[in-house]
């Protein structure tokens, strides 16, 4: 990534609240992947003491924590958040895995599922290729809007292509290529589905590879969500309709 930030934010944000700047500084770091204390002060740019008091603390409310190797990661409970960051995203994520397993399966590559958060999105659903040799996003990765297939695809302003999928070669990660698709409900896009994989498989290419898989996974979800608002429509309307009997009948009663 190259160079040192400033201490407030690896965005260089500042908010007037000292220790805040610094908690969210260590976040932002830690959302690239996990990273010992060493590589903690260098990337903040702070002392290795506040680094490391501030990584504790964070720790102890679950919003980082340790790796195999006692590295610091996200922690859970920031996950957890991430899942929550667009509106019904926890459901969105659960509703999704069966048509990010297809798209896997299909393409034998990595799938995810993002959401916009501010100027990031975050990887709420991540599925991984069985292949050796393939991408891996956690759960709960911050990655940023300006490189990579879904970040293009759930930048404000941006409207899909007429095919229906964005490509992305090389942009976020070397060696690294992918392919997006907007779940769009209600004419706002509220997701994006990928697909990644390394070039070797992939190609320079990948949309001609794997773009209609993509939009057609997209759909899917798509569909399990107008599904689910439609049971619960109908659901309501049941329940009215009983009302209204019950009242019928009250009124024959009477």
């Amino acid at each position: 990534m190259g160079g040192t930030v400033g201490p407030a934010s690896h965005r260089g944000v500042r908010s007037g609240v000292g220790v805040l700047d610094k908690a969210v500084a260590i976040l932002d770091v830690l959302g690239a992947g996990p990273r010992s204390l060493s590589a903690l002060v260098e990337a903040t740019g702070m002392p290795r003491a506040t680094t490391h008091r501030l990584a504790l603390a964070l720790e102890r409310h679950g919003l980082v924590d340790r790796d195999p190797a006692g590295r610091f990661v996200l922690g859970p409970k920031l996950v957890a958040l991430g899942r929550d960051s667009s509106r019904g995203s926890r459901s969105l994520a659960e509703l999704a895995g069966p048509a990010l397993a297809e798209l896997r399966d299909r393409t034998g590559e990595s799938t995810q599922l993002y959401v916009a958060a501010g100027d990031r999105r975050i990887c709420v659903l991540s599925l991984e290729s069985p292949h050796g040799l393939r991408t891996i996003v956690p759960v709960g990765a911050s990655l940023p809007m300006d490189r990579g297939s879904a970040g293009k695809v759930l930048s404000v302003g941006a409207r899909p292509t007429r095919r229906g999928w964005v490509e992305s070669v090389e942009e976020r990660e070397r060696g690294v290529a992918s392919v997006s698709a907007p779940v769009v409900v209600d004419g706002t896009v509220v997701a994006a589905i990928s697909v990644s994989g390394p070039l070797d498989r992939t190609s320079r290419r990948p949309g001609q590879r794997y773009g209609t898989a993509v939009v057609s996974a997209a759909r899917e979800l798509e569909r399990r969500l107008s599904g689910t608002d439609r049971a619960g429509t109908d659901r309501a309307g049941t329940d009215r309709a009983g009302t209204d009997r019950a009242g019928t009948d009250r009124a024959g009663t009477r």
